[in-house]
């Protein structure tokens, strides 16, 4: 039966700001929970407000390992003013710039799961040039356009240890999802035509992939 997180945790990301439904969420923490028994970190493209955040530390937590999470804050492509995602909360009043890391740190805190994650804030593709850490999982939830989707894949696939878990977000074959989910699906295509990756899992539009072999 896979992992399931505690009663709290679960309630705590559910009361997050985020996107991502339980159903998902559940199978985020399966999957982060064997993933830990590598003993490496796990490690997630795309904070937002700490949602999925909460889940990852969570399976840290449980497994003696250490969840790491990146974005630069100013929200993807979708979230910006005018479009469907956006949040006028997470708007600095001062800057007029979308800033969703103080909403990141109240939920951490408030799920009592500081102390399991290190957040770093910047662009994905500067962190990954200069990472050398191998990982136990990678988690692709960041820019749904080509170019972001792609340099996530391209900076962070290649430090996933054998036996680790690749999972990607909002996974959409159907074209009208152009969008939020075709660069992903894209990115899951390649993953998989590259015969390093084995799929284990597809829970809605989340795809858990496991390295099997080197490439990407």
């Amino acid at each position: 039966m896979p992992a399931a997180p505690k009663p709290e945790t679960l309630a705590a990301f559910e009361r997050a700001k985020g996107f991502m439904p339980t159903r998902e969420g559940l199978a985020l923490y399966a999957a982060a929970a064997e993933a830990g028994t590598l003993g490496l970190p796990l490690l997630e493209v795309g904070t937002y407000c700490g949602r999925s955040t909460i889940l990852l530390a969570a399976a840290a937590r449980e497994t003696g390992v250490t969840a790491i999470t990146i974005d630069h804050h100013r929200g993807s492509e979708e979230q910006q003013p005018g479009w469907e995602y956006h949040d006028p909360e997470t708007v600095d009043p001062e800057l007029g710039r979308m800033d969703t890391l103080p909403t990141f740190r109240r939920t951490l805190h408030k799920a009592g799961l500081e102390d399991h994650v290190v957040a770093m804030v910047g662009r994905s593709p500067q962190i990954a040039a200069f990472w050398r850490t191998p990982l136990g999982l990678v988690f692709i939830d960041g820019g749904h356009t080509d170019e972001h989707a792609t340099a996530d894949y391209e900076g962070w696939a290649p430090h996933l240890a054998e036996g680790g878990l690749l999972l990607i977000h909002d996974v959409f074959p159907d074209p009208e999802d152009e969008f939020t989910g075709q660069a992903p699906y894209r990115v899951y295509l390649r993953a998989l035509a590259s015969g390093a990756f084995t799929e284990v899992s597809a829970t809605d539009s989340l795809r858990v992939l496991r390295r099997t072999s080197t490439g990407i």
